[in-house]
């Protein structure tokens, strides 16, 4: 039998099947009348993207009067226009106008090759330009990210994990979630190389060398925590928890960690908290003549233009002309 509608939002709504091994009658008609707007978004199979697009969707139909998913066939690009004055009118962020657009565009799309719209509203509305080239998220300076990697007490499992951690993001670049889904099993030989196995946006596997530094650090810490040989379980877990290791540590206690180290060297930086570190080993590699191509494929970057937010060598005081005046 079908399920009824599940709401995912209000207006935004997908169907499922309870049986997976045949359809029935009932089932197969229900399906075939499912509106072209609700199939694009059960296509999505990223759960992070799908909850955005699905809460930016959402937000343009209630901003439309919107709450019938056939009704998309009379939205026109005056529409999209006094929407997207709407939202700069809010003081939102450029970056988050141009993806609220981009999942807009995302729809209609999948609306254009269902034959359910005539076009594509959003194609040719202007999406507003990045505040910066540099971007919002700091990088820390050398002597501030040796600063971090020194400051866990490397005679408690904590801080050894704690250590760890910090090298893992800190030589290596990941996000703050890719670090939370690392397990056991994702520390792999390829080439006789250590490498991390990382599971990106996307669900994008990518292999990432591993420094000797982290390597070292996470040695020591599976030393102590007697964790090693269990290949399935969490790489990273609470402390409190470590001996059960069924659950790995969270994003939010990831931040805590940082937070309390930060404090305790003082780094007081605007917008620090953990992709900090990623910006820092990305800015690092950078200054240090890495291929900014090879940088992109290493950070799991879709396109070298978010690459190039980290690229801060024309930056640095340093090199300016001021340095360079003499009377």
């Amino acid at each position: 039998m079908m399920n009824d509608k599940m709401n995912m939002a209000p207006g935004l709504t997908v169907v499922t099947v309870t049986s997976p091994n045949r359809l029935t009658m009932r089932d197969f008609q229900q399906l075939a009348e499912v509106p072209p707007a609700l199939t694009w978004f059960a296509n999505i199979d990223t759960p992070e993207t799908r909850r955005a697009y699905q809460a930016d969707v959402q937000e343009f139909m209630t901003f439309a009067g919107i709450d019938d998913p056939y009704a998309f066939h009379q939205v026109g690009r005056a529409h999209v226009l006094a929407w997207r004055k709407d939202l700069e009118h809010r003081s939102l962020a450029a970056a988050s106008i141009r993806r609220k657009l981009a999942a807009l565009s995302s729809l209609f799309d999948a609306l254009c090759e269902a034959n359910a719209v005539q076009g594509n509203p959003v194609d040719g509305v202007k999406r507003p330009r990045l505040d910066s080239q540099e971007g919002k998220t700091p990088a820390i300076a050398d002597h501030q990210a040796r600063a971090l990697l020194e400051a866990p007490d490397a005679s408690t499992l904590a801080g050894l994990r704690d250590r760890a951690m910090l090298a893992t993001l800190l030589y290596h670049g990941l996000r703050r979630a890719e670090l939370c889904a690392l397990r056991l099993v994702d520390l792999q030989d390829r080439r006789g190389v250590r490498h991390l196995q990382v599971h990106g946006k996307g669900r994008k596997i990518r292999y990432v060398p591993l420094h000797p530094a982290a390597s070292s650090a996470i040695a020591a810490y599976l030393d102590a925590a007697e964790h090693g040989n269990d290949k399935a379980a969490p790489l990273f877990r609470p402390v409190s928890n470590n001996a059960r290791g069924v659950r790995a540590i969270t994003p939010d206690g990831v931040y805590k960690v940082l937070a309390k180290y930060a404090a305790a060297v003082g780094i007081e930086v605007d917008g620090f908290g953990p992709h900090a570190l990623r910006a820092t080993a990305a800015t690092n590699a950078l200054e240090h003549d890495a291929d900014i191509a090879k940088v992109q494929q290493w950070l799991g970057h879709a396109n070298i233009s978010t690459t190039r937010v980290y690229d801060r060598r024309q930056e640095r005081a340093e090199d300016s002309p001021t340095f360079k005046v003499t009377y």
